[in-house]
């Protein structure tokens, strides 16, 4: 019988993505990607390389995927708003994300910066939110994508802030509601800040 190459490398991935979510790149330990996978650790040197490749793999990969779910829609400062709404949803119902953001962020720090892959995935985002806010700078966008990207990524993984500095704003689902709401209002006014000093130089 054939190996289905496609198949065991997505079984891979699949573990590894929650085998780096929960213990980082430090901590994650092939044998158990293999194991949790069904698949002879071999495989994973095979197709992806040493460890630290399979990570930059498994949060590219993620992040593509993310970037494909949450498109851009429309134009202004609320449009800005919407998109961290809805970037906030997707990460919510995929936490691997964040946390695999600041693992990398942790263990990789500016090493990560000097991957093309990545490089190329952020400057398109950047272009998004140009797009997103006509005649808007790189720089600029790049600082509200920045601000935008941190507050979506830092709640899921920073709990112990939540209820040390809100610890009367309850939980679940309402908890998550108004942090959502907190969300989408700053990026808004973020991007509207952002479009008022350039309108002046638009005219």
């Amino acid at each position: 019988m054939a190996w289905d190459t496609e198949r065991t490398r997505r079984l891979l991935l699949e573990a590894a993505t929650a085998e780096f979510s929960e213990h980082g790149l430090a901590g994650a330990r092939v044998d158990r990607i293999a194991a949790a996978a069904g698949v002879n650790k071999e495989r994973i040197y095979q197709y992806f390389g040493k460890k630290d490749e399979l990570f930059a793999t498994v949060l590219a990969e993620a992040l593509q995927a993310a970037l494909q779910a949450v498109q851009v829609e429309g134009t202004g400062p609320q449009a800005v708003g919407d998109y961290a709404a809805r970037l906030f949803d997707h990460h919510m119902a995929n936490g691997h994300i964040p946390r695999l953001v600041y693992w990398e962020g942790l263990e990789r720090g500016i090493a990560a910066a000097a991957s093309p892959v990545r490089a190329e995935f952020h400057a398109e985002k950047v272009t998004r939110i140009q797009r997103m806010l006509p005649g808007v700078g790189r720089v600029e966008a790049g600082e509200l994508l920045l601000t935008l990207v941190s507050l979506v990524n830092a709640w899921p993984v920073l709990p112990q802030l939540d209820a040390l500095i809100v610890p009367d704003a309850g939980d679940g689902a309402a908890r998550i509601a108004a942090r959502r709401a907190a969300i989408v209002a700053t990026v808004t006014a973020a991007a509207a800040a952002v479009a008022a000093s350039v309108e002046p130089a638009v005219r």
